[in-house]
């Protein structure tokens, strides 16, 4: 339990996840005492499933313009944070903390050791070399505000009976993806009730579960270089190109989690149609020539067993059967009216959006507080005068690879930063 002296403090920073550790790190470091509270037994549960537990530390892009461009409309927002913490200045951080890291194919930069957990010690070890108090089991139930003209947090009640004082606060709780690691969307709550506009939280980088059976039957299957276009209402929304996986229920992979927030917006609206160009290097004649090239090299050969040279073997008996084309019949009595069916095919492969997985799945939140409501140059509210916000509670979020995670650090260095400075 903490002693009486210990529950006054010049900084409270509620969550242990990434941006809530940066947080309490450099508020730390300016010389503030500082609490970090964290529901779970343990910091950066979620931290640790990051790059599917190799924890995607950031993006090899060191042009902020260029990397803000990234986080779509909203993405100015993060053109100061980017200035004061940025991607040059997150690995500096870790290497002089004696991480290793390595930059791959796609500018994902990860710890040579590919292991999140040491990206985590990092973290950890810098918390008690600045002497941060860190409380674990320590849920919030309730925060305190001034009934003055300007709004103040007074305190914070734990659910276990202790409470916290500070003269500042930065919340971090996250979103509300993967909720088994403590992100069940408690900081929404808080904020509302200061007055704060939550921007309706929605599961984003998740997989899609798709109406059509025939996934399924592809499951496991994952197709490098092509091309997945988004479609409602018959117009063409938006288009990834990359790596797409296979699933029981759908399909996965970075191109489907990048598109997975457009499509689940789309999905309030109305149906959503996805179509999956599996040759996106052949427009539609050079794919019918290669074909008919195919064909011809193979043409006593049943249908069934022609498409070798150009498909994955688990996906040729779901291209023989969506075609209609009998499986048995020889190639070269293929009619060019099947050959034409074949390529759209082969260019078009519908399939329909049955929903998003949703925040079990989901590896961020889309929405969150307001970006109107924060000042960039400091992430402090612009409604309560000693709180300032960091991570994923924020409006704001970028594709897979790194980037989300870039979000947290440079917010959640800013806040640090920011609730020290406006103490003097």
């Amino acid at each position: 339990m903490l002693q009486k002296k210990d529950k006054f403090f010049d900084v409270a920073v509620i969550g242990g996840g990434p941006s809530g550790m940066m947080a309490a790190i450099r508020a730390s470091e300016l010389g503030a005492k500082v609490v970090l509270l964290e529901k779970n037994i343990v910091l950066g549960r979620k931290l640790l499933l990051t790059g599917k537990g190799r924890s995607n530390i950031t993006r090899a892009e060191f042009n902020p313009k260029e990397l803000a461009k990234k986080y779509g409309r909203e993405g100015d927002f993060l053109l100061y944070p980017l200035s004061v913490f940025g991607v040059k200045e997150t690995l500096e951080f870790f290497e002089e903390h004696g991480l290793k890291i390595k930059i791959e194919r796609g500018k994902r930069i990860f710890p040579q050791s590919d292991e999140a957990k040491d990206v985590l010690n990092v973290l950890t070890q810098s918390l008690k070399k600045n002497n941060v108090s860190i409380l674990t089991k320590a849920e919030v139930g309730e925060v305190f505000i001034s009934s003055d003209v300007r709004k103040k947090i007074v305190k914070l009640f734990l659910k276990d009976g202790r409470e916290i004082t500070a003269k500042n606060y930065i919340i971090c709780t996250g979103g509300k993806s993967y909720p088994q690691t403590g992100s069940t969307g408690d900081g929404y709550k808080w904020l509302q009730k200061l007055g704060h506009t939550i921007i309706k939280p929605r599961s984003a980088l998740t997989p899609i579960s798709i109406k059509e059976a025939w996934p399924k039957e592809a499951q496991g299957l994952s197709l490098k270089n092509v091309e997945l276009f988004v479609f409602q209402n018959n117009k063409k929304v938006e288009s990834r190109f990359g790596e797409l996986l296979f699933t029981h229920f759908g399909i996965s992979g970075p191109i489907v989690l990048d598109l997975s927030g457009k499509v689940g917006e789309l999905l309030e609206k109305g149906g959503v149609s996805l179509f999956l160009d599996l040759k996106p290097a052949l427009s539609f004649e050079k794919l019918d020539k290669r074909l008919q090239s195919d064909f011809f090299k193979q043409s006593n050969k049943m249908f069934k067993n022609s498409l070798a040279d150009l498909l994955p073997s688990k996906l040729i008996p779901v291209i023989v059967k969506l075609s209609g084309i009998n499986q048995m019949k020889k190639v070269n009595e293929i009619t060019k009216e099947e050959r034409n069916k074949l390529v759209k095919l082969l260019k078009n492969l519908e399939m329909t959006v049955n929903s998003l997985l949703g925040f079990e799945t989901a590896i961020i939140t889309l929405g969150g507080v307001s970006l109107k409501e924060i000042d960039a140059k400091t992430m402090k509210s612009k409604l309560v005068d000693n709180l300032f916000l960091a991570g994923e509670i924020i409006n704001l979020h970028g594709p897979t690879g790194g980037y989300n995670l870039q979000l947290c650090w440079s917010t959640g260095y800013l806040a640090g930063q920011s609730s020290v400075n406006s103490l003097s």
